[in-house]
């Protein structure tokens, strides 16, 4: 991308990129300016020299039927992609890196999922319960948190109980045959604190396949048929201090999900498949002060698993008539093991963060035969043990730059060693309202279980990916904090990467895979990327208690430096625009247009998708303090767009619900 494109881009972002949640002034800082993740512990986010985006409570509060993944759309830097309607997979991607480059936590513990093929994590297997915020980190971020960290860190922190007793009830229904409920409880005392929540979803849905793809029409066999999801999830979070400077904290989240699917092969991909997952992380954490206060010692025990079924039905027609395949699927992925980690005081020397990590994951896949043209039955096993090694200083420099050094071992045992680095640098004027800041790092991603051991494509000498980021930016306040703007460039460069390699059949050419896999293809370490853009973001109050807006904008170049092509799915313009309305007391209204310029679906520039914008609206009303009534429209023009090649979206839908606290 050239110095003049990028020039081009940040300004015009800079002149209509707006938003509308709480400013704080200049030097002031509040509870909701403090982060957790750029360095793993309680930050003022005017000392961080990361890129770093908190979406809270409020974003969600009235949509409980929608995916987590859907609120990563107002980010700058990220992209989202949902191969269908609600409940279908999605996808998440930080700043061009690929899905599974993004590390995802729950209450700081890693979920990422083992039992995929690459230990990418499906956003849609986390119900959308009593979600204190989320803490969105760009860049390279391994040496704080090791493997999968390369493209970004996503931590989903659920609400933890404070004060008195606080409960809340939200319930919705609308288009596709949607219906949704949360409900929760929270509250504590000096000594004790809890938080419930349940949340329930269901929709008949549309075909993921075909939905309002027109050129299809004329291929199809027959109408399409609904392609319905329910979900059930909860989660649960407890703590208690028996003394000052004490803490026992218990936290666990559980999804179930059920959806049916189409596949994405044979001659009729609208098929009748049922996917069935279950989703579970638990953690245990101790937590206790020494040396009066300057030394926190922190152990946190950890377990998360996934099971994931699958009854697949493809249709297949040779021209003798058509056949059906029809095979069961399993997959189980198991994580568990133990964190220590220190945080030390240094007074105006700072402060030091350091600890080790060990973990281990296991990998079952097992194939049922039912009536298939293809499979066999089979059943693996693989598993690996991760040990780690981190530290982390961060260093104020007079009253006005903060500092930061960090890295880390990740040893994954008979597999492959790597160590990583972040610098970053956040830079204060006060009296005008600037930070500058700046990072830059490198990260690590580990072969998965899958592309180690799978007995069919795996490859057993496989190294971990390797990446080099930088990013700089700026954030400025004017009119006494009234508006807001944050710019960021930065650029990604993946070497190492892990691609499937199998014959072309256009080229007669044979993958140097071992003789055993020649026809099937195997992974290896062959590819690399680069990725670079411009962020761009800002708030502002328009009028006072009337009209604010915000939005968003990201340009993006992400090639493939094998070959000189764009990567998949990944547009090079994208944008969100929103205002907020309110023209009486207790009324509120939220316009929002989103752009998604030309990408591509598949990898080499194949089927290419058109740029669309799509405009969705809000609206919520006070009723009492106590009760409130919202509605949402959803593509409200009926734009026609695919985020997959033959995959639907949404057309125009609507949604109302009411909301209580107590």
């Amino acid at each position: 991308m050239s110095i003049e494109r990028t020039r081009r881009a940040a300004l015009a972002a800079g002149l209509v990129v707006f938003s509308f949640p709480a400013i704080a002034q200049p030097g002031v800082e509040t509870p909701s300016d403090i982060v957790l993740t750029p360095g793993r512990s309680p930050e003022a986010v005017s000392r961080s020299g990361s890129a770093v985006t908190v979406i809270r409570a409020a974003e969600f509060e009235a949509s409980s039927g929608k995916s987590l993944a859907d609120l990563f759309r107002q980010v700058p830097g990220v992209s989202v992609t949902e191969a269908g309607g609600p409940g279908q997979a999605a996808t998440v991607r930080v700043r061009g890196a690929e899905a599974r480059h993004t590390l995802v936590l729950v209450d700081g513990v890693r979920v990422n999922d083992p039992s995929t093929g690459a230990s990418e994590f499906d956003f849609n297997a986390i119900a959308p319960g009593d979600v204190e915020r989320i803490e969105v980190l760009r860049g390279p971020q391994s040496a704080l948190y090791g493997s999968d960290a390369i493209g970004g860190v996503i931590n989903i922190i659920t609400r933890k109980g404070r004060g008195g007793y606080r409960g809340f009830a939200v319930v919705e229904a609308g288009s596709y045959g949607t219906a949704a409920t949360r409900i929760g409880v929270s509250g504590g005392t000096r000594n004790f604190d809890y938080a419930f929540a349940l949340s329930m979803a269901r929709g008949a849905g549309f075909s993921s396949y075909g939905y309002r793809v027109d050129r299809l029409k004329p291929h199809l066999a027959g109408p399409l048929e609904n392609d319905s999801f329910a979900r059930l999830g909860g989660n649960l979070k407890l703590a208690w201090r028996p003394v000052e400077g004490v803490e026992v904290e218990v936290g666990a989240t559980a999804t179930t999900n059920r959806l049916q699917y189409d596949a994405a092969y044979g001659s009729q991909p609208d098929t009748p498949s049922l996917a069935r997952a279950r989703f579970l992380t638990q953690y245990l954490r101790f937590s206790a002060d020494s040396f009066e206060g300057r030394l926190r010692h922190s152990v946190t025990l950890f377990a998360n698993q996934t099971d994931r079924s699958y009854k697949d039905i493809s249709y297949f027609d040779f021209g003798f008539g058509p056949l059906r395949e029809w095979s069961r699927y399993g997959y189980a992925g198991r994580r568990f093991g133990a964190e220590y980690q220190g945080d030390l005081k240094l007074d105006r020397f700072g402060k030091l963060i350091f600890g080790a990590r060990i973990e281990e994951e296991k990998l079952t896949s097992s194939t049922r035969v039912v009536e298939s043209l293809f499979n066999s039955p089979s059943r693996d096993t693989a598993r690996q043990q991760t040990r780690s090694l981190f530290a982390l200083y961060q260093i104020p420099v007079g009253s006005r730059l903060d500092l930061s050094f960090g890295a880390r071992l990740d040893d994954i045992e008979n597999v492959d060693r790597f160590i990583t680095w972040r610098a970053t640098g956040a830079y204060r004027i006060d009296e005008t309202g600037t930070k500058f800041r700046a990072s830059v790092g490198t990260g690590g991603k580990a072969p998965s279980l899958f592309q180690l051991h799978s007995p069919q494509y795996g490859t057993k000498s496989l190294e971990a990916e390797r990446s080099f980021g930088v990013d700089a930016g700026v954030d400025q306040q004017l009119f006494g904090g009234r508006l807001t703007l944050s710019a960021t460039l930065f650029r990604n460069r993946v070497t190492n990467l892990i691609d499937f390699s199998a014959y072309d059949a256009a080229t007669f050419s044979y993958p140097s895979c071992p003789a055993s896999q020649l026809y099937s293809g195997c992974y290896q370490n062959v590819g690399k990327a680069e990725t670079s853009g411009v962020e761009t973001s800002a708030e502002a109050v328009l009028v006072e208690g009337l009209l604010t807006a915000r939005a968003s904008y990201t340009h993006l170049v992400a090639r493939d430096l094998s070959t000189g092509l764009k990567l998949a799915r990944r547009p090079e313009h994208e944008g969100r625009l929103a205002f907020r309305f309110t023209p009486m007391e207790g009324l509120s209204i939220e316009p929002v247009v989103q752009f998604v310029g030309v990408r591509y679906s598949s990898a080499n520039q194949v089927y290419k998708l058109a740029p669309y914008a799509r405009f969705d609206l809000r609206a919520e009303y006070q009723l009492h303090k106590h009760l409130a009534v919202f509605a949402r429209g959803e593509n409200l023009t009926n734009a026609r767009y695919q985020e997959v090649y033959n995959y639907g979206t949404t057309g125009r839908a609507a949604y109302a619900g009411l909301r209580a606290t107590w």
